[in-house]
């Protein structure tokens, strides 16, 4: 097993290396780069101005008060030095130059990097964690990341959390009364919620119970209220749930069919077994033989599979979530990066996040052997 580990971990390079190098090379054929981007900014309107950090800021400064912006343009040494602020160029000096690099000496000159020498120096970066700087943010891209991390750690844990307590409970219930009438029904509510969107339920909670049209029962936005700070310890937590019931519930309600049916069909395999009736025969109660045996056998998928539906959850499909109740997550940051084309956010999210998942689906296994210690991936061929 431990050898089978290993294997895993090692696999771990090639396949975030592929990952980055197939999205960075789709990237080079992308119109509207991130130099575009700020040339859009700048000639639009001059508040632009104050998104470019460092350098450009300054230089987007000069160009503002020597009259570039509108019709003008903007001056080809401003873009340059944009070039290089952001990594796609540098400066090369005549030997024996003494002064400060720049685009404006008559000495220097700027060289565009090739894609292939960015993307090792992108990845030599990011094998020592170093994800670079936000285009247009003035903060690393790892303190970005652990900034909006809270809200998305919120609706990912919550939701797979309610999601495994209520479907495995329900789905055992549902697999022993086979065909009855608490099956049916508990089947057609299952249904119904998988078939109505995430962001449509998400606005019936909000027009319900947020003050739309009915009750104000729950707060708007945000994941605390006003002088969080100031409420004692049970304070908090009541005002933390009080403020993402709505989120989660809304984040929710489509994972229950997926994993209750699931559930169900595997009880309904495992009480049909031999082991199952024997069980019966010797007269142990029926808690008994379906907690003390069944449970671990029907469970391997079920319970293996929980940190692959957390990884899920947790990077996908909260944009709209996050939108509808002005929370500023995970999915809030994506979306604006790929718009900004800041692809320091965007490389090293995906490098972060990857390499996050592909460590989850190794806890997968474990999981697996775990649940069953009969699995042993160590001897498989």
């Amino acid at each position: 097993m431990g050898a089978y580990i290993l294997r895993r971990f090692l696999l771990i390079i090639p396949t975030l290396f592929g990952i980055m190098l197939i999205n960075f090379a789709l990237t080079q054929f992308v119109p509207g780069g991130p130099i575009e981007q700020v040339a859009a900014r700048l000639e639009g309107e001059g508040d632009a101005l104050k998104s470019v950090s460092g350098e450009g800021a300054d230089a987007g400064q000069q160009a503002a008060d020597e009259g570039y912006i509108g019709a003008r343009g903007l001056p080809p040494e401003f873009l340059a030095q944009l070039e290089v602020q952001f990594g796609f160029a540098r400066i090369v000096c005549d030997e024996g130059f003494t002064g400060k690099p720049s685009v404006k000496a008559p000495e220097c000159r700027k060289e565009t990097i090739p894609a292939t020498e960015r993307f090792f120096n992108m990845m030599w970066n990011y094998m020592h964690f170093d994800f670079g700087q936000s285009y247009f943010r003035s903060i690393s891209v790892m303190d970005l990341v652990l900034e909006k991390m809270p809200v998305s750690i919120t609706l990912g844990l919550w939701s797979t959390l309610i999601a495994y307590f209520i479907s495995i409970p329900m789905g055992i219930r549902k697999a022993v009364k086979d065909g009855s009438s608490f099956d049916t029904w508990t089947s057609g509510a299952i249904i119904v919620g998988y078939a109505i969107p995430g962001f449509l339920f998400a606005i019936l909670l909000l027009v319900l119970f947020a003050g739309g049209s009915y009750w104000r029962l729950f707060p708007l936005r945000g994941l605390t209220s006003d002088g969080w700070e100031e409420l004692s310890w049970f304070g908090k937590a009541v005002d933390y749930l009080w403020h993402i019931a709505l989120p989660v519930v809304a984040s929710t309600i489509s994972s229950f069919a997926t994993l209750t049916l699931l559930t169900k069909n595997s009880f309904l395999e495992e009480i049909k077994k031999q082991y199952v009736m024997t069980a019966r025969a010797k007269g142990l109660t029926e808690s008994r033989v379906l907690y003390g045996h069944v449970f671990r056998n029907a469970m391997l998928i079920v319970i293996a599979g929980f940190p692959a539906l957390f990884v899920s959850v947790f990077f996908g499909g909260s944009l709209i979530i996050e939108t509808i109740f002005s929370l500023d997550g995970l999915g809030q940051l994506g979306f604006k990066a790929a718009v900004e084309r800041d692809y320091p956010v965007i490389f090293g999210t995906l490098f972060f996040f990857g390499l996050i998942g592909l460590v989850m689906g190794i806890i997968s296994d474990l999981m697996y052997v775990w649940v069953d210690p009969r699995i042993d991936f160590g001897k498989r061929g």
